[in-house]
């Protein structure tokens, strides 16, 4: 049904409902999985230089991934994507690694609380030619 499912994380309790939920549903259905995590861009006042924080923010989504799926068994690759849109980075990424579902988590605001904080998971649905599943 799936054969290659992007799981989305920004390392919040939240977000692993996610991707536990994913990683699952990768390994029942024996699918590819590549997660991914973004980051924003290279702060220009940093103190780290532009390699050293590329190099950190990879180990970082590294780390988040191999930690549930060492739990739940499937393989998968990491990917970082560091961009001022989150939703805009896992969409171009879904269809860069010719992902055929995402998977990623959703706080469920609505009203002034959704406009005040915005929404990537709704971008991701709106924008997206694949599937989303969406985990409360």
């Amino acid at each position: 049904m799936y054969n290659h499912i992007l799981i989305s994380t920004d390392g919040s309790e939240l977000a692993q409902r996610g991707v536990d939920h994913g990683l699952m549903l990768a390994k029942n259905l024996g699918s590819k999985v590549t997660v991914i995590t973004v980051t924003e861009p290279y702060p220009l006042n940093s103190p780290a230089t532009m390699a050293s924080w590329s190099e950190a923010q990879q180990r970082h989504a590294d780390d988040l991934a191999k930690a549930s799926a060492s739990r739940i068994g499937p393989s998968f690759e990491a990917v970082h994507a560091s961009h001022g849109s989150p939703a805009e980075a896992i969409v171009a990424n879904a269809a860069k690694h010719a992902c055929d579902l995402i998977v990623m988590a959703s706080h469920g605001r609505r009203g002034v609380g959704r406009l005040l904080v915005g929404s990537q998971t709704a971008e991701v649905v709106h924008y997206s030619k694949v599937p989303v599943l969406v985990v409360r």
